[in-house]
């Protein structure tokens, strides 16, 4: 039985205007396009096609609110890194990150989904400088787990961990076979349950 079993979608956000009310609590997931955020978070919450999953790159256009449980949500926000994006609509995902992150008192945590094949590169390291200042937990899935073998996860691994510096915590994770879907299932649980945050700075 799904640990959420009225998950569902609520709503998709363009502007900082469409943003539903800051009260309750929530966990945003972000990575870059490719990186297999949308069947990260299905896995997640045991209900298939929850976040919308797609073979072409950059269809998270939006900010997309999703309900868990009373006063609970889970926040898909635009993949990052997607080339074939037009600048300006590039830098229409960032102000929207910038502001989701400077105003949201309800945000909890983060995950940042990796793909584990190319590791931490420099698009997730501007993510997690820019949510240090953010004082919430962060944690980086290292998805698509069952393209490796076992020598080269942990390789992966120990080079995420390294590149994270301390500044989030690292799992193995793959949507496909199962693997690390639990730990992630209590991470995000364990989340949802944190004390609000007294004292937050800016994101930049």
């Amino acid at each position: 039985m799904s640990a959420f079993p009225d998950a569902r979608f609520l709503t998709s956000a363009n502007q900082p205007a469409q943003f539903l009310p800051d009260e309750g609590v929530e966990v945003a997931f972000a990575g870059r396009s490719n990186a297999g955020k949308s069947s990260a978070i299905n896995a997640i919450v045991n209900r298939r096609q929850l976040a919308r999953t797609s073979k072409t790159p950059g269809r998270t256009q939006l900010i997309n609110f999703f309900h868990l449980a009373p006063g609970q949500r889970l926040v898909d926000l635009p993949g990052y890194g997607y080339a074939r994006v037009a600048p300006a609509v590039q830098a229409h995902w960032r102000e929207l990150l910038v502001a989701y992150f400077r105003k949201r008192r309800s945000l909890r945590g983060l995950f940042i989904a990796v793909d584990i094949r190319r590791s931490v590169g420099e698009l997730d390291l501007q993510m997690l400088d820019w949510c240090r200042p953010l004082a919430v937990p962060v944690h980086v899935l290292l998805t698509k787990a069952d393209k490796l073998k076992r020598g080269e996860k942990s390789r992966s691994f120990a080079h995420a961990v390294e590149s994270a510096g301390g500044g989030a915590t690292v799992q193995i994770f793959s949507a496909e076979d199962g693997e690390g879907v639990a730990e992630a299932r209590e991470r995000l649980l364990g989340m949802l349950r944190d004390p609000p945050v007294s004292k937050r700075r800016s994101a930049t």
